[in-house]
């Protein structure tokens, strides 16, 4: 879903903007209820803060990216194991409609657009910038729950990723993509592993462990851990770092 305008070559480098030839104005639709995450991957960023809700905004446009004034809201749980593809999807089957419901309201002169400064925010609003490489890289020192929402929000795209440590040799990039939460209690240093060489992968957190069940490897396909585990011998003196 896209969240930016169309074309950036009418903004504000031009003596005059593409927004002054629309004489009923020009909108947008955000995947987040601006003003809460306004930027590049809203979706990604919702998921990983652990939220319980989304939605998808329309918009009017001004320069300033993602601050103009809204027009139309609809509110989308989010569930805890949904990750971002799972709650992209349904933003996307609702956007289509919004979009032309608020066409609709636009030509038949109902709407009645609210500045979002007037707008009622819970808590803090929280931006939502693009992603890069290091912004995926799972930190073992931060507990189960943020760890999980960190997986699934980058599900399956970017992909979370860590580094496999083998004492015997270099590190090894491995993308992580769905994983379950494990509130046991131990002693070992985050970023042990625990595993039965058969079927079961976990890595040790701050309190408890992260169970792995579907990864890659450089150049290989996505598996699921029993898969994995088939054809690669990881044992408890690796750690991910």
């Amino acid at each position: 879903m896209e969240s930016r305008p169309a074309n950036r070559s009418c903004f504000p480098h031009a003596a005059g903007s593409c927004l002054e030839y629309a004489r009923l104005g020009t909108f947008n639709l955000h995947a987040s209820l601006l003003p809460q995450y306004r930027g590049a991957a809203p979706i990604n960023w919702a998921v990983i803060n652990g939220d319980t809700e989304t939605g998808i905004t329309t918009f009017f446009l001004k320069h300033e990216i993602d601050t103009g004034e809204v027009i139309q809201q609809v509110r989308v749980p989010i569930a805890d194991t949904d990750n971002v593809e799972v709650v992209h999807d349904k933003l996307m089957m609702l956007g289509g409609r919004l979009v032309i419901e608020t066409v609709d309201a636009i030509l038949a002169g109902t709407v009645k657009p609210i500045p979002q400064e007037e707008m009622a925010v819970v808590g803090e609003l929280r931006p939502a910038p693009k992603i890069f490489k290091e912004t995926c890289r799972i930190d073992w020192n931060q507990p189960v729950k943020r760890i999980y929402d960190f997986i699934r929000g980058l599900s399956p795209y970017p992909a979370a990723w860590t580094e496999l440590i083998n004492p015997s040799g270099e590190p090894v990039v491995v993308k992580i993509f769905e994983s379950e939460k494990r509130f046991e209690t131990h002693q070992l240093l985050p970023g042990t592993i625990v595993t039965d060489g058969k079927k079961s992968l976990k890595v040790a957190v701050t309190d408890g462990f992260i169970g792995i069940l579907a990864l890659q490897f450089p150049g290989k396909k996505r598996l699921r851990t029993e898969e994995l585990l088939r054809g690669y011998k990881i044992t408890g003196d690796m750690r991910m770092k």
